[in-house]
């Protein structure tokens, strides 16, 4: 871990800062991730038209039934399921689940609600091609895992309660209170805590950072799934997980919420170039194989 974090710090932090627009951030993460991140033996990657596109990920045997709906990070202005294959195929592999990954609108040319907007789209395609609420588990990182913690909210207000939900490292709350991104501003060893409100700006647009849209630490959750959070204890964003934590299990969730000691941002992304990555990927197939109305291939 801490070999990787010294590299995160002097190659990738400093290209973070230097990045200038959101159109650059995109492309820069377009072009290095697919190089960077491990893939898995057979890894598949088909495109379902529509909209959003979704990608079907998998790599090896999946079950018939079930599936992981998961919305990719990148803080909504950069990333796609393409950046995360090597990672979702590995999740994949170990759950025995495929995943659909929407390629859902990026910001500042759709800003916010369009993300939420395109995840509601994706949830309802996997509902018409018969996929029942019970069989779907969401997952995201990053801000994708903010996405589907506010998709969680809406489908247990609708009754369309899904299996669990999974995120690494979520972004959950647009209003920037956490005072994490302060005790962690130098010992997070990716994320720069100077570019946080920019971000920011360029996701919303002018959509208020307290919708729960975008913040679903300020959602109401109606009797919701169990929930697994995995985030790094120097991360500028732990205490997005750990507020997550408490007001899900206040709103009478179960949730397991695992913090990886000096773990870097979306710690299953560096499978491959650190052990607790794959062991944070193993947890959450384990998770996964404890839900309700999911049966996993094997």
């Amino acid at each position: 871990m801490k070999l990787l974090n010294r590299a995160l710090r002097l190659v990738v932090r400093p290209q973070l800062l230097a990045t200038e627009t959101p159109e650059e951030a995109e492309e820069d993460f377009a072009r290095f991730a697919p190089l960077l991140v491990h893939r898995p033996p057979y890894l598949l990657r088909l495109v379902s038209k529509g909209s959003p596109d979704i990608h079907w990920i998998t790599a090896g045997p999946v079950a018939p039934r079930g599936v992981i709906l998961h919305f990719h990070g990148g803080a909504y202005i950069a990333g796609s399921p393409a950046t995360h294959a090597g990672m979702l195929g590995q999740l994949s592999r170990l759950s025995g689940l495929r995943v659909a990954a929407p390629d859902f609108r990026l910001a500042p040319a759709h800003p916010a609600p369009a993300q939420f907007e395109d995840a509601l789209d994706a949830h309802a395609r996997l509902l018409a091609i018969g996929y029942r609420p019970e069989e779907i588990v969401l997952g995201g990182d990053s801000s994708g895992g903010g996405l589907a913690l506010a998709l969680l909210a809406e489908l247990c207000r609708r009754g369309q309660r899904p299996a669990g939900l999974l995120a690494f490292s979520p972004w959950v709350d647009m209003t920037l209170s956490g005072e994490s991104l302060r005790r962690n501003a130098d010992r997070d060893p990716l994320l720069p805590v100077s570019r946080a409100a920019e971000a920011r700006g360029y996701a919303l647009g002018r959509f208020p950072a307290e919708d729960p849209r975008v913040s679903p630490l300020r959602a109401d959750f109606d009797a919701p799934p169990p929930v697994c959070l995995h985030v790094g204890t120097t991360e500028i964003l732990l205490d997005d997980s750990r507020r997550m934590a408490a007001h899900l299990r206040a709103c009478g969730g179960t949730v397991s919420l695992r913090e990886w000691p000096d773990a870097p941002h979306v710690l299953p992304m560096f499978d491959g170039y650190a052990p607790e990555a794959r062991e944070a990927l193993e947890d959450v197939a384990r998770f996964i194989g404890t839900l309700d109305g999911v049966k996993r291939a094997g």
